[in-house]
């Protein structure tokens, strides 16, 4: 039997009637039989999700402050889904231990993933589906890092047994049994993880917008959905700041090349976006894929004369950041001149030290430092067959009066990156999306 494994976000599992909305989704194929479901988000603006107020318990708790009129909140919500939908069972049992493991401090991961353990033990008796706790199936290496093949062993061997089960997304376990999450938003890469565990043919990953856009809409009005991205381009724009999926939950699925539709809960017959390995069809209208763009980073311009027949130069100055545990974005360079672009917070506090080390290894004619600089990726894969994209996105740049500080370019062109300063961030997004996109 195929299987098509789906990832419910917070939004889509906020109440009693989005969890019944879900169930219908679910239960419209019969190939959706295996579930991953985030803590419930947000009901209403001004609301909380729930796992800040878990994080908020956690934190209250180590201050040794009393949590319980917060954990009372927090056991209310689920309460009331649970009598909203009119179901039998109860997890009173479940949220006095995790009160007592408040106090007891068992850990923020442990506090964080309760939102996920307990909305996926709701959501399975509603559908009927089996339970089974991510911490008997995901687990992570003594260093903190994900271990990817033996969960995927015993996952799939897990799923052997259970022909329908629902799973909480976000944690797993480390190998003396306490929690560890993922990074916020870590439900979308338990998704993935079982989606390659199941072999499945989908994985669909519900939330609160008809698929992936072309641009951030708090700058750009109305982007357009991208029909079909692949892997790569989804790599690029979720490092560069698009949040609808994950970065780190492309690779699950890469591996077995199981493709992933993300969808809106609200409008399931919404075709959304499909992300495949790799598809020979692009958009001839627009070129580009996409635009996204993250703030905070920091330049440090080096320049010396005849660089570039110094054996090791480059690697002496990034030695120098690796010494204080930086890692480097983006590394232009000229003949006599080499830029490195490096988060403004991973740097702050250790400038004087780089800066010293780099002269003291390097012994460079000049060094600069320039802040507050923002960079914009353009992405798409139909790029490298396209004359004149690059001349199009600096077209717009130049007619917005933007000054260009960096132009980066992967050696595959399915991008092209320009350094602007962070005042002119949103301008230059929407002047290069209109340059491209034309209604």
């Amino acid at each position: 039997m195929s299987a098509i494994v789906t990832k419910f976000g917070g939004t889509s599992l906020a109440d009693a009637e989005k969890f019944k909305q879900v169930a219908e989704i679910i239960k419209a194929d019969p190939d959706r039989r295996y579930v991953v479901v985030s803590a419930p988000g947000k009901r209403f603006k001004g609301d909380f999700k729930i796992t800040d107020m878990f994080y908020l318990c956690y934190e209250k708790a180590v201050s040794g402050e009393n949590i319980d009129v917060l954990f009372d909140e927090i056991s209310g919500r689920y309460r009331e889904i649970i009598s909203e939908l009119g179901l039998s069972i109860s997890v009173d049992r479940e949220l006095d231990r995790i009160r007592n493991g408040m106090y007891n401090m068992t850990g923020r991961d442990y506090a964080a993933s309760r939102g996920e353990y307990l909305n996926a033990i709701i959501l399975s008796a509603y559908l009927g589906y089996d339970f089974i706790d991510a911490r008997e199936v995901v687990f992570f290496n003594n260093d903190g890092s994900f271990n990817a093949e033996y969960t995927n062993d015993v996952m799939s061997a897990r799923l052997k047994r259970h022909e329908r089960a629902v799973f909480p997304g976000f944690y797993g376990a480390m190998p003396n049994g306490t929690i560890k999450t993922f990074s916020r938003g870590g439900s979308d890469i338990t998704g993935s993880i079982v989606a390659r565990a199941a072999n499945a043919r989908l994985y669909e990953n519900w939330t609160d917008v008809s698929g992936f856009l072309m641009a951030d809409p708090r700058i750009v009005d109305n982007p357009k959905v991208i029909n079909t991205i692949t892997y790569r381009e989804l790599r690029e724009l979720s490092y560069m700041g698009a949040t609808v999926l994950h970065e780190d939950s492309i690779f699950p699925v890469q591996i077995a090349g199981i493709p992933i539709n993300i969808k809106n809960t609200d409008r399931p017959e919404d075709r959304g976006t499909m992300i495949v390995a790799e598809t020979p069809d692009y958009d001839t209208k627009n070129v580009i894929t996409g635009i996204a763009g993250r703030k905070g980073f920091t330049a440090i311009n080096i320049s010396k004369d005849l660089m570039n027949v110094e054996v090791g130069f480059g690697r002496k100055v990034l030695g120098v950041l690796e010494k204080k545990n930086i890692s480097f974005e983006h590394l232009p360079s000229g003949i006599d001149t080499m830029s490195v672009i490096v988060k403004s917070a991973e740097i702050s506090g250790k400038l004087d030290y780089v800066l010293n080390g780099i002269q003291q290894e390097v012994c460079p004619d000049s060094i600069s430092v320039e802040d507050d600089i923002a960079l914009i990726a353009v992405v798409g894969r139909a790029m490298v067959k396209s004359k004149g994209t690059a001349a199009k996105v600096f077209k717009a740049i130049a007619e917005a009066n933007i000054n260009v500080k960096m132009i980066d370019q992967g050696s595959d062109e399915l991008n092209i990156i320009i350094g602007i300063e962070d005042k002119d961030f949103e301008i230059a997004q929407r002047a290069i999306y209109s340059e491209f996109i034309k209604d």
